[in-house]
Order: structure tokens, then C-alpha cells, then sequence
């Protein structure tokens, strides 16, 4: 089924999602700052940036052949797995003991066809956390959560954080043993052509129950362990579930799962990670330099909602002002009382 209005605003909705966007903005930028300026400021931490193939199924249903998922074919991709949390402070970043969100983020290549943004010509984008929720209704929330991270949030936004604290004490207190093993969803919706849907990623390889490691890297290292020194490839399906009505699917509502009884997930691709080294230097300098922004997409895949209108300035201006910062620093190289840069 479809959704009947994707873009319904008001100029009053539109004047609140823009300040509370430009809210979120202002304080990542100056965390990014001041934590690191050449580092993402969400998600700074990766586990490991691994190639891949994205295989189209040949027996999608015919509602579905939109955009990539158009015709059977096989993308080259690169897949990043990461932790959502910021750095601690300069030169420090959260142990993987600690509790956080985990995150994988898949960019396809080779992409023909119309794009939303224009600062890469032939890439699609997927970002996936492994809750099926997202912490925040709207933008809104999202400005409230992000000035409580810097002790900037007043009482009342803070109560109305009260439901936002829960789902994530939930998700961060789950064991993750290894990203390779775990499922992730979209948590937010997107376009299919003229359908709503979000999506999934689901290990075809099953997880067995582990004890943590005591190491602060263990994510990473466990990563190296399956695919370069067992020697071992990763599988994963790549599913959607479809939009309903408002009230089991909604669209501005991502803190309410979508239902898998309610709207069955439907498979569009595989996902192949095969055996591989990663982890050494030049493949650490690639993923630095990498950005991942669901709206590196095509118009058919558009994100959906007050969450994702407010991650498409976020999250290009966040990537802008570190890759100005790297830059900069190369071409003009500063004293050290400019960079600051020892670990605190």
C-alpha cells in the first residue's frame, strides 16, 4: 500500500523543525570542536570498513522493482560497523565495554540515476542501528536530546526525554559479542517509489552465545577474528517491511516499531562480506575519509520524516566542517597553541 501524504508541512511545522535543527547543528559542531575536528562527530569509533557485494534478488515482488532493487544486478559496496557514541574526550574513544548503540552503514556504488544531494555521483547509502526504534520522535526531540548530552537541556525537556532515556538504556544494555552476527534496522522510514518502507539487515550466520571480552577494542577484534583469521564470510538479508496505516506504521512516529506480524519483511538483496584483511593503515585512512548520509540516495529511496529532515543538514555540514578542517590543516599548517591536539 502506499502512503498517501509524504510531505504534508505547515509553515509553522516547517519554522519548528528548521530551529530545532540548526539547535542540533550548532552544539555537534562545537563538540566536534572540541573532541576532535578531523572526527565524526557520531560514530567516530569503527569497528572495521569491509568490502562487499549487494545482490539484487530476481524475484522481487513487481510492486518493488523501484530504483536499485529495479533489476537483478550485483553493487561493489563498502560496509563500515561502528559505535554511536562520540568521543570521550579529545583523543579518547568509548571502550567497547562500555554500553553503546552499534551501528553498520553500507554505501553501494556504481548507482545510475537521480540523486538528492549532488556531492557523490553514483553511490547509495543505507545507515542501520540494531534497535528497530529510533530514540526520538521528531526533530524536536532530537534538539532536546542533544542539548542533554551537553547540560544544556531545561527541566521540562528533560521529563519529555523521559520515554528517549528508556529505549536507550534498552538498546545500549544489549551483549553484542560480534557486528557480524547481530541484526540492524533503519529505524526510520524511507521512500520505495511511491511506497513507504523501512528496512533491515539480518545475519544469515547465527550467533552463538559468547562471553565478552575484556578488551576495550573486542568489537574489532572480533570482526579480524571471522574474517581474516577463520577465514570466514558474512551473509546477511537485506529486507523491508512495507507501510500499512498510521497507526501500526507510522511514518513521524520512528519510536513505534513496526510490527513484523503487522507488515511482513520481504527480501531485496544479499549482502556478501567475504573473507578479507581490513585492519591495517591505508583501509583505516579510507574510512576516515568516507561519509555515510542517508540522503546519499537516489530520489526513488528518500528518507522520510522530521528525524531524516534534520539529519540532511546535520549530517552534511558535520562532514563539511571536518573535511574543511583536514584540509586546512594540510594546506596551512598551524602552531601548536591553534591545534591543541594532545590527547586530555
Amino acid at each position: 500500500m502506499t502512503h498517501a501524504n509524504l510531505s504534508t508541512t505547515t509553515e509553522e511545522s516547517t519554522t519548528t523543525q528548521e530551529a530545532a535543527t540548526d539547535t542540533i547543528l550548532d552544539i555537534d559542531l562545537n563538540v566536534q570542536a572540541e573532541k576532535g575536528p578531523d572526527l565524526r562527530k557520531d560514530h567516530p569509533k569503527s569497528h572495521g570498513l569491509v568490502w562487499g557485494e549487494f545482490i539484487i534478488e530476481d524475484n522481487i515482488p513487481q510492486s518493488l522493482q523501484v530504483g536499485i532493487f529495479a533489476q537483478s544486478k550485483t553493487y561493489p559496496i563498502w560496509v563500515r560497523f561502528s559505535n554511536a557514541s562520540d568521543a570521550e574526550k579529545r583523543g579518547k574513544l568509548k571502550s567497547d565495554l562500555e554500553p553503546d548503540i552499534r551501528a553498520m552503514a553500507i554505501k553501494l556504488m556504481q548507482v545510475e540515476g537521480e540523486k538528492v544531494l549532488d556531492d557523490e555521483q553514483e553511490t547509495q547509502d543505507f545507515l542501520l542501528l540494531n534497535t528497530p526504534i529510533f530514540f526520538v520522535k521528531n526533530a524536536q526531540g532530537f534538539a532536546a536530546l542533544t542539548k542533554a548530552s551537553v547540560g544544556k537541556a531545561d527541566a521540562e525537556e528533560l521529563r519529555s526525554l523521559a520515554p528517549t532515556f528508556e529505549i536507550l538504556k534498552a538498546v545500549t544494555s544489549k551483549q553484542v559479542a560480534n557486528p557480524l552476527l547481530i541484526q540492524y534496522w533503519s529505524t526510520t522510514p524511507y521512500q520505495l517509489g511511491s511506497q513507504s518502507i523501512k528496512y533491515s539487515v539480518k545475519p544469515q550466520q547465527q550467533e552463538s552465545p559468547n562471553s565478552i571480552p575484556d578488551s576495550e577494542n573486542y568489537l574489532r577484534e572480533a570482526i579480524v577474528a571471522y574474517l581474516s583469521a577463520d577465514g570466514q564470510e558474512a551473509t546477511f538479508d537485506f529486507l523491508v517491511q512495507c507501510y500499512v496505516n498510521d497507526e501500526k506504521t507510522p511514518i513521524e512516529d520512528p519510536m513505534q516499531e513496526w510490527k513484523e506480524e503487522d507488515s511482513p519483511f520481504i527480501k531485496l538483496a544479499t549482502i556478501r562480506i567475504p573473507t578479507q584483511k581490513f585492519d591495517f593503515q591505508e583501509r583505516d585512512r579510507l574510512n576516515e575519509g568516507l561519509s555515510f548520509n542517508p540522503w546519499h540516495t537516489l530520489t526513488e529511496h528518500a528518507p522520510l520524516g522530521s528525524v531524516n529532515l534534520a539529519r540532511k543538514k546535520v549530517y552534511q555540514e558535520i562532514a563539511k566542517a571536518r573535511r574543511n578542517y583536514i584540509q586546512h590543516r594540510i594546506q596551512e599548517p598551524q602552531a601548536h597553541s591553534s591545534i591543541l591536539d594532545d590527547p586530555q
